[in-house]
């Protein structure tokens, strides 16, 4: 073939090769070819919005907050992002994303306005991989929200125990649909990881430590929580329910496989509040809510006590609320895994339960205290009742005590202690166990 011909060939192919790529890329007048690699980096530049650490950063995030699109994810990069005030979502179905908990910290160090440091108000909405670190109140909050995910994200207070902490690291409330999975959450003044008046949650695989409270479950309706670890806190694991609040008696809650332990930090919660009156060396509570199985559990080393059962009334607190039950009701812990504890109890209720059982303190505290209204022949309802099955110590079976609470006189301590009986046999049962969580996402 002559030279001519081979450049007229070559030029062909060229020509061709460059219309092919026009029309794949859509060139400066057409849109990208459907389907194609082109297409699909156009979309991921327009659904992704990038951010650097930098002088501008607060503008920067908080301009991409409100401008987001429902799909959007705003993603930052490694590094240390200073803001001077809390940031606000109020777009459904955005993400935010770092490079990673211990890569991309968010720091409110320098915060002088907001409340927290990041409300949500959307759904579908997902966090993950990244630290917030020194808010001036809660670290991140999702407030009547559906779909909520909080993703490897670490909360955490970096000048010690301080009662001005933020009250909650990982903070969902009215949510529908909730996953905490893989989190850590360190110095909140209430609690670490906290989901209130929700329905079906799951936390999970995440770890509480140097909180007033590690996991708080409050006012939920079918909740779990497993495969978590909960130490060096006031208190490790609180299930329970309050009065005075929208959504009333939570119940079907499981906690299982979790790994609760030397919860013996000092109580730096504000005076007042309801957690304030946690006794350090606090395990597992169970307080004032219904249908509530928790198995398979490794409980220990909770210097005051390891796990309770009680009634709303034991908190001494006013109650003026028609519609909330006071009362534990259709408890079943079983097959769960105790040691040492109990040998040093601390604060008044400590210094109370001392008193009353000597140390150590039984593995298993049981107010006692039952509507007496429910009793049908001095007994409550089979499906309503404390039952306890196959719980054992390292000295061999679980320990109990039921302190009688509501019999008890606060002028006569030898009386007292004559009423409180250990026989574990009235309690020794079981009901049936309660159904999985199920969340659409995953």
């Amino acid at each position: 073939m002559a030279r001519h011909q081979r450049l007229d060939v070559l030029a062909v192919v060229l020509i061709g090769f460059a219309a092919g790529c026009a029309n794949e890329s859509g060139g400066p007048d057409k849109p990208p070819k459907a389907g194609s690699k082109a297409e699909k980096i156009a979309k991921t530049e327009s659904t992704v919005v990038r951010i650097q650490p930098g002088p501008n950063v607060q503008e920067e995030t908080q301009t991409a907050l409100i401008k987001a699109k429902p799909g959007q994810t705003i993603e930052f990069g490694e590094g240390t992002f200073d803001f001077t005030a809390g940031l606000s979502l109020a777009v459904e179905n955005v993400t935010i994303r770092g490079k990673g908990m211990d890569k991309t910290i968010l720091s409110f160090k320098k915060q002088n306005a907001g409340k927290e440091g990041l409300i949500v108000t959307r759904g579908k909405f997902l966090i993950e991989d990244l630290t917030m670190e020194d808010t001036k109140g809660d670290a991140t909050k999702v407030n009547d929200a559906e779909d909520v995910t909080f993703r490897r994200i670490k909360t955490q207070w970096t000048g010690g125990s301080k009662e001005t902490n933020g009250a909650y690291g990982v903070y969902p409330v009215q949510c529908k649909n909730v996953l905490i999975d893989e989190c850590v959450a360190i110095g909140a003044s209430d609690a670490g990881i906290y989901v209130g008046q929700s329905q079906n949650v799951v936390i999970r695989k995440c770890r509480a430590e140097r909180n007033v409270a590690g996991i708080e479950i409050e006012n939920c309706t079918d909740a779990e929580a497993y495969d978590n670890v909960a130490t060096d806190n006031a208190g490790g694991l609180l299930v329970f329910d309050l009065p005075g609040l929208q959504a009333k008696n939570g119940k079907r809650v499981r906690v299982y496989d979790n790994h609760v332990f030397a919860n013996n930090h000092e109580n730096f919660a504000p005076k007042g509040n309801m957690v304030a009156s946690v006794a350090p060396g606090t395990g597992m509570i169970v307080m004032a809510t219904d249908q509530v199985e928790a198995f398979k559990n490794t409980i220990k080393d909770n210097q005051t006590y390891n796990f309770a059962i009680v009634s709303f009334f034991i908190t001494g607190r006013p109650m003026d609320d028609k519609g909330y039950d006071p009362y534990p009701e259709g408890i079943y812990v079983h097959d769960n895994t105790f040691s040492g504890g109990g040998n040093k109890p601390s604060g008044d209720r400590g210094a109370m339960l001392a008193g009353l059982l000597g140390t150590p303190i039984p593995d298993i505290v049981y107010d006692g205290i039952v509507n007496p209204a429910k009793l049908e022949n001095g007994k409550m309802p089979p499906n309503q009742g404390v039952y306890l099955k196959n719980n054992v110590s390292d000295k061999g079976s679980a320990t109990f005590a039921n302190l009688h609470w509501n019999t008890l006189d606060p002028k006569d301590p030898k009386g007292n202690k004559a009423k409180v009986t250990r026989d574990i046999k009235p309690y020794e049962g079981e009901l049936p166990a309660l159904p999985p969580v199920k969340l659409a996402r995953k």
